[in-house]
């Protein structure tokens, strides 16, 4: 093969596959394409322009696959739907979105019919995968017609902001008008910088909700460049392995949240040295994992630190090695940035707001011009991370902003605290934060998931804030610590920590 993007691909080695589905369905570049056409058709019949929205709510599979390349070549904005959102929650990014078509597996079929009336979408734009009553057969879409859709523009993805800390925002961007059938530059470049090229014999291993950026963006891209896409429906460590092996995977995408599943299967002998690429990011990682799966898995583990709105950083292994807990220096053509509450660049080592750049890429916060100008500084923007940089350009991330806990007039970072917490052997998870205090402001206080075999209590909670005193500073160590079953993470491994923070301030004003 010689030409580069999916369609090109299609049209010169047709049988090459694409994606295996998660029942072990192998599917073609040409059968990817032709089904992209015909539901591209069947849209555009709809009266879809380009610039119109779409969302999908859709598992792990071939479907949302196909659909998304369907919709990106007429030029529509693709909002992936989280399915464990509740109906009025997706009615919210339905209405928000101003979603002209809405495609909904059967699997959830309950919440797609409610979030569809609630936000009082005509039987026209509902479409469903399976059998939903009141939608339309995705298979019946363009079946009528033959041939690309017309005209063809690029699209682009409008991921909402997983709204850990308040209503989701969706993170839309200007049309480029290119060709469809053309792979952007950037998407070479970004996969460069993991080692990874076209083809190549290239096999990516997705094992995370396609609802995620990063997750769509590197199963999107390892299609377009000819990379085979391996999709599992759901995360399971043991299956991930077994895949690996019989796929001789060489690259995934992982969150620290999956490392440790993966570890605490221990040493079950699986073939890993088909892996070129282990590359994690979306949440911070304890240094003790990051190393025992180094020491695993060699040095293929390769991090970075990104956005949805765009721009980052990345470190290699080597890298890491000498420099354990950043998360590197900016991409090429990238800028990264520490900014002190005046604007002003922090000192190296001094904490402050990142601010990030990509080369001259613009985004907005859909229906939030204030949010949207509040994330805007001299053409660079901040999701609101605290940092630091070293002299020599390297960024250590501290906390997000919204989680920093003031406590007698001292800024503590509660993700400091959870890494500690995070390599005792009885905890499976942790969540820091602060709470109402009269005096201080806020206190710390601690939820821990015990680990398996370990039992909650006042010995526990003892031992615990005895095996910080030795880590962190006496006026970092939890007041008090609560026990849960389970933490509330979506599968990415992302915190809701307001879900467990938030009732304690009702009726109260925070600091931040």
């Amino acid at each position: 093969m010689t030409g580069i993007g999916m369609w090109n691909i299609a049209q010169e080695s047709p049988a090459f596959v694409a994606i295996v589905d998660p029942s072990g369905r192998a599917i073609s570049y040409g059968e990817l394409a032709a089904e992209a056409d015909r539901i591209g058709r069947g849209l555009r019949d709809a009266g879809l322009e380009a610039g119109d929205t779409i969302a999908l709510l859709l598992p792990n599979g071939a479907d949302i696959l196909i659909s998304y390349f369907a919709s990106v070549q007429i030029g529509l904005h693709v909002v992936p739907l989280n399915w464990h959102l509740t109906a009025p929650e997706l009615a919210y990014i339905l209405r928000d979105s101003g979603a002209k078509a809405f495609v909904a597996s059967s699997r959830f079929a309950s919440a797609a019919v409610a979030a569809a009336d609630e936000a009082g979408l005509p039987a026209a734009a509902r479409i469903a995968v399976g059998d939903i009553p009141g939608f339309l057969p995705l298979g019946t879409l363009g079946a009528g017609g033959s041939g690309r859709p017309g005209p063809r523009t690029v699209g682009a993805l409008m991921v909402y902001t997983s709204g850990t800390s308040g209503r989701p925002k969706g993170v839309r961007r200007p049309l480029p008008g290119l060709d469809p059938d053309d792979v952007p530059p950037v998407s070479l470049w970004f996969f460069g910088l993991f080692g990874l090229r076209p083809f190549d014999d290239h096999v990516h291993l997705c094992c995370s909700p396609l609802y995620h950026t990063a997750v769509m963006n590197f199963a999107v891209i390892s299609v377009q460049l000819g990379h085979t896409v391996v999709v599992m429906d759901h995360w399971d460590a043991a299956t991930f392995l077994r895949l690996v092996a019989d796929h001789r995977v060489t690259h995934s995408h992982m969150v620290p949240t999956q490392f440790r599943r993966l570890l605490a299967l221990g040493d079950v002998g699986t073939d890993v040295s088909s892996m070129r690429a282990m590359i994690h990011g979306a949440a911070p990682c304890p240094q003790p994992v990051k190393q025992a799966m180094l020491d695993w898995w060699g040095p293929v583990v390769i991090e970075y630190y990104a956005a949805s709105e765009g721009g980052g950083t990345l470190i290699t292994a080597a890298e890491w090695l000498s420099r354990p807990g950043s998360v590197g220096r900016a991409w090429p053509g990238s800028r990264v940035r520490v900014l002190d509450d005046d604007g002003k660049d922090a000192d190296p080592g001094t904490p402050g707001k990142v601010y990030l750049q990509m080369g001259d890429a613009t985004f907005e916060y859909h229906g939030d011009a204030e949010k949207t100008r509040a994330s805007w500084r001299d053409r660079m923007f901040t999701v609101g991370d605290i940092g630091y940089l070293d002299e020599d350009g390297y960024l250590y991330l501290c906390d997000r902003a919204s989680d920093v806990i003031i406590t007698g007039g001292v800024n503590v970072y509660p993700a400091e605290i959870e890494n500690e917490l995070s390599v005792h052997p009885a905890v499976a998870d942790v969540a820091v934060f602060g709470i109402p205090h009269e005096e201080w402001g806020e206190e710390i206080k601690a939820v821990v998931q015990p680990a398996e075999g370990a039992s909650p209590g006042s010995a526990l909670t003892a031992e615990l804030l005895d095996f910080l005193a030795g880590r962190v500073a006496r006026f970092k160590i939890p007041r008090t610590v609560d026990y849960v079953d389970e933490l509330p993470r979506d599968p990415n491994g992302k915190l809701y920590k307001r879900l467990l923070r938030d009732p304690y301030w009702q009726g109260r004003t925070r600091q931040i």
